[in-house]
């Protein structure tokens, strides 16, 4: 069992400078407490997403740190030119000395795709051929490739990755269709569906890796991605949790509501009651937060568990308490119900 962290950026009420070095700084305790991997994501003309250009402020966590793996969840391919994003991930692969895993994804607003100038329309065909690409010039040191929204003809590449062929990849999953395509490209996952659905998510993933003959033992991480919020009492916890998620949903709604629309893969609640409802997220003591998560952690075929410990306005000392509690009481209990189950 592997325990990792995902992390919107979202505006938090502070100065963002202070905000960047806040979170650096907890980056840095997610490290000390043994956590696998810090998964950020790139959203643009939104509240939600305060690290619109991932690759910078993971450059800079790649010299915050020294053990903790981190990368995008996820670079929407659909904006990406693809020689920029593997000269990024080339450098930031050897920044952190081989550290990094590579989140790709088409986007998930079509709002932000027009503007980047983007139709939404055509996102998924950039994203495949963007990926094919970026595939290609990870493990080349001469590109060449007609494609229909990229064409490349002897393009000499200077930079490489330094882990070989690539960094490990990882895409987010909200269905069955996503975890077959991720299967067969050998692809991490991680989804924010409650257990049952991921359950069914996961046994198609593996379904599909067996189906491929792929070694069973090399089975890739496939991540149930939670709210996370811990304290001395379930009330103060609750009270906690309420207070920032309706700052963060505040922020995840903002840009639908500018233009009339909601998300289609992406239906969060608009309250944190709800959110531990129907399974995105938990808040209270140790004892409840271990009880919540190994049920769900059993009953969703995860092997890999990925909390949100900062979002909304959570302060550095609610996100830093939260963290220590989850590391003292509930991450060597659930390492250990995982390992008796295997």
């Amino acid at each position: 069992m592997k325990f990792g962290v995902f992390d919107h950026m979202d505006r938090a009420g502070v100065p963002l400078a202070q905000q960047y070095e806040e979170r650096l700084q907890l980056i840095a305790a997610y490290e000390r407490a043994g956590f696998y991997a810090y998964h950020l994501a790139e959203h643009h003309s939104t509240p939600l997403g305060m690290a619109p250009a991932p690759s910078v402020f993971l450059a800079a966590v790649a010299q915050r740190t020294r053990t903790l793996r981190f990368g995008p969840l996820v670079y929407p391919l659909s904006l990406y030119h693809p020689l920029r994003a593997m000269e990024e991930i080339c450098m930031l692969d050897h920044l952190s000395g081989g550290r990094l895993e590579v989140g790709v994804g088409r986007g998930a607003s079509p709002h932000e795709m027009e503007d980047y100038g983007v139709d939404p329309k055509t996102a998924r065909d950039r994203y495949f051929e963007t990926f094919e690409i970026l595939m290609q010039a990870l493990a080349t040191r001469t590109l060449t490739v007609e494609g229909k929204f990229h064409s490349f003809r002897n393009v000499p590449l200077e930079m490489e990755p330094l882990q070989k062929p690539h960094p490990p990849l990882w895409y987010g999953v909200p269905n069955v269709e996503g975890a077959v395509w991720a299967a067969r490209n050998k692809v991490n996952i991680a989804s924010t569906v409650p257990a049952p659905a991921l359950r069914v998510i996961a046994e198609a993933y593996c379904s599909e890796w067996a189906v491929a003959d792929y070694d069973a033992g090399a089975l890739p991480l496939i991540g149930m991605n939670r709210y996370t919020v811990l304290a001395d009492s379930d009330e103060a916890a609750l009270a906690i949790a309420r207070r920032a998620y309706h700052r963060w949903y505040s922020s995840f709604i903002l840009l639908w509501d500018k233009h009339g629309t909601r998300p289609i893969h992406a239906a969060y609640p608009d309250n944190f009651d709800d959110v531990e409802r129907l399974g995105f997220g938990v808040a209270g003591t140790p004892s409840k937060v271990r009880a919540v998560l190994a049920a769900q952690l059993a009953a969703s075929g995860a092997n890999y568990l990925v909390c949100r410990f900062a979002f909304g306005d959570l302060t550095l000392a609610e996100s830093t308490r939260s963290l220590d509690l989850f590391a003292r009481e509930v991450m060597p209990e659930l390492a250990e119900r995982r390992e008796a189950a295997e």
